[in-house]
């Protein structure tokens, strides 16, 4: 399924619009808000970004707090959320999109085998933090680090590079 959904937008968007990543076994490990998972970065521009997330084992956190809009399109598996006051919980199953609005904070649970493809627009570089937060205190995990930050400026490059700036 990630290697259809690169090479439709590879074939829909030239890259003379827009920069899509074709390494779809670039796939590094994310932990943000206590919830773990692995990601492949699809697009990655100052204002917008592309990604396939989820894991196979089931992960559940805290979605941050965001200057951007996030569309969470569920490809297979479920996820659930809830954000207080309202005390019911919200199910979104595979073919659904979990609109969080910027500003807008949630808890979510991905089950077993829930993986999504993320879309945020916005101010991205305010996002960064909430990614790497964990991996700093917590995980320390330095490799993760290290390759999602690589291929997120490589991307971001790009992108820039075809508009001119």
């Amino acid at each position: 399924m990630v290697q259809h959904i690169s090479s439709s937008l590879r074939r829909k968007y030239p890259s003379t619009q827009i920069a899509i990543n074709p390494d779809t076994s670039e796939w590094v490990f994310n932990n943000a808000g206590g919830a773990m998972g692995a990601m492949y970065i699809i697009h990655a521009s100052i204002t917008e970004y592309l990604i396939v997330f989820g894991t196979p084992l089931g992960t559940e956190g805290h979605t941050g707090i965001h200057t951007a809009d996030d569309y969470f399109n569920i490809l297979v598996g479920e996820q659930w959320a809830f954000s207080p006051p309202n005390l019911t919980m919200e199910v979104y199953p595979a073919g659904s999109v979990h609109h969080l609005k910027r500003g807008q904070l949630k808890q979510y649970k991905m089950h077993k085998g829930c993986f999504a493809l993320e879309y945020a627009r916005g101010w991205i570089p305010l996002m960064l933090p909430f990614g790497f937060a964990d991996m700093f205190s917590s995980t320390l995990d330095y490799v993760s680090v290290y390759n999602t930050a690589r291929i997120t400026a490589r991307e971001m490059l790009r992108n820039l590079l075809i508009l001119k700036i």
